[in-house]
């Protein structure tokens, strides 16, 4: 585009987030959802996971090397100084990753940084995993100014249990007042009823999202477009409510129009509203 153009030029979204080799989540999926509403999507990877076929498709994971990371981001950071405020933050993968993406993040001031707070990675060794989960919880939540995590996640973030949707509003709550962020906590097909409920809370509004359960089994992808789609309408300009709002009728959405493989699940389809 040349200094005379007058189109409007698109919001900016970053992701720093793994690579996930089928395309149904991590990376890929944050991509395509920035395409799918209207943003110019940015990625720095932290890690490659691909699925092992010969091993009832489990993750294989390798970690980018941390000054790879650095370097990924301060061109970024360079390029995009005067029109870059928000981020997404997906698959980390180590303590060490945590600390330098938090040091990029401290480089410069952000209006929106959504954390997807992926705790778990079956590639990785249970220690190695917690030390992980650990410094997540230490680095990045404080920094997040709108986290997403699933019903998993907001337990070990909250600290409660939950069984019911009485449970997920009063982890959302609890999660908000650790962070300070605004929360949606996904319920998805883990909450018993025809509906897949999530609760979002921002210390004021607090609203349950609801749409008809399409099958009972969880769909690859979902939780990042959704992270992604939140992060989109942020950029563009939307309240953290009317964020959520669209994040979850595009993730519906995506499920309907869900894609198969040889995996024993299947991969939202970040284009099914078209």
């Amino acid at each position: 585009m040349n200094s005379s153009s007058t189109a409007t030029r698109p919001a900016i979204t970053l992701t720093i987030a793994g690579s996930e080799a089928t395309g149904g989540a991590g990376a890929q999926a944050d991509l395509k959802t920035f395409q799918e509403l209207n943003t110019y999507g940015i990625i720095a990877l932290t890690c490659i996971v691909s699925f092992d076929p010969k091993d009832s498709w489990n993750h294989r994971f390798v970690p980018v090397d941390p000054q790879v990371i650095s370097d990924q981001l301060e061109a970024v950071q360079a390029c995009y100084a005067q029109s870059l405020d928000t981020v997404k933050l997906g698959m980390m993968g180590s303590p060490t990753t945590i600390d330098t993406v938090a040091a990029a993040l401290g480089r410069q001031a952000w209006k929106n940084i959504v954390l997807d707070p992926v705790l778990i990675c079956k590639g990785q060794e249970p220690g190695h995993a917690l030390d992980t989960d650990e410094a997540l919880k230490t680095n990045l939540l404080p920094l997040a100014t709108f986290i997403t995590p699933n019903h998993f996640e907001a337990e070990q973030l909250s600290g409660l249990t939950i069984n019911d949707e009485q449970d997920l509003i009063n982890a959302a709550r609890k999660i908000h007042e650790i962070s300070g962020a605004a929360v949606l906590a996904k319920g998805g097909v883990r909450i018993a009823g025809v509906d897949a409920v999530d609760v979002f809370y921002d210390g004021e509004t607090l609203e349950v999202l609801r749409a008809k359960k399409i099958g009972n089994v969880a769909v690859s992808g979902a939780g990042c477009s959704l992270a992604a789609a939140i992060t989109a309408e942020l950029a563009k300009g939307a309240t953290p409510l009317q964020a959520a709002r669209t994040a979850k009728e595009f993730v519906t959405a995506g499920i309907h129009n869900r894609v198969s493989g040889a995996t024993p699940f299947d991969a939202l389809w970040q284009g099914g509203r078209r």
